[in-house]
């Protein structure tokens, strides 16, 4: 499957975290980052949320282009009304939840939707990597402690936890991978 977590690091054909999609299994990709054609190609039931409408028009043009389905969906990411609760196999969100400052909320929704015991993978900026680029750690960035924070309050199980891109003269990672299982109903 080729679902892509950031420029010049592994994929889902090296990290296996949102596992086997095939036979229609319903996945959420939160925020259009190129995954949902990915997703469908193989074999999921790919849905799509995001907020920009020429996002959702892209996405569809590329579908068709591959022949695929995509069930689209405009609005903000926490917006998963479409979704009743415990009905999503996997939720994907990649590179979109970074800075998104109702993180908690997001998650809430994220986890209702979600099956008893069903995944999230959630990949973004490694809270380091601005430390590369002169800044603070923390300044104006979620950092890791806040991140796991949110993620436990949400009642959500790490489960796998990556730290990419540390190569090419990279001092810290510049991608974080993280796949969290909803814990509870």
């Amino acid at each position: 499957m080729n679902v892509r977590y950031g420029p010049d690091v592994a994929g889902e054909d090296e990290l296996h975290v949102i596992g086997d999609v095939a036979g229609g299994r319903r996945v959420v990709e939160l925020g259009i980052a190129g995954n949902a054609v990915a997703l469908a190609t193989a074999g999921a039931k790919a849905i799509a949320l995001d907020p920009d409408a020429d996002r959702i028009a892209e996405l569809r043009g590329t579908a068709a282009s591959a022949g695929v389905s995509v069930e689209c969906h405009q609005g903000e990411l926490a917006d998963l009304g479409f979704a009743p609760s415990g009905t999503i196999d996997v939720v994907v969100a990649n590179g979109t939840l970074d800075d998104h400052p109702d993180l908690g909320r997001i998650l809430r929704q994220v986890h209702r939707v979600l099956k008893p015991g069903a995944p999230f993978v959630l990949a973004m900026e490694h809270p380091f990597a601005p430390v590369a680029a002169g800044q603070s750690y923390g300044a104006g960035h979620r950092t890791i402690g806040e991140l796991l924070t949110s993620l436990d309050r949400a009642n959500f199980r790490i489960e796998a936890f990556h730290e990419l891109g540390v190569a090419g003269g990279m001092a810290v990672p510049t991608t974080l991978v993280v796949k969290a299982r909803k814990q509870g109903s």
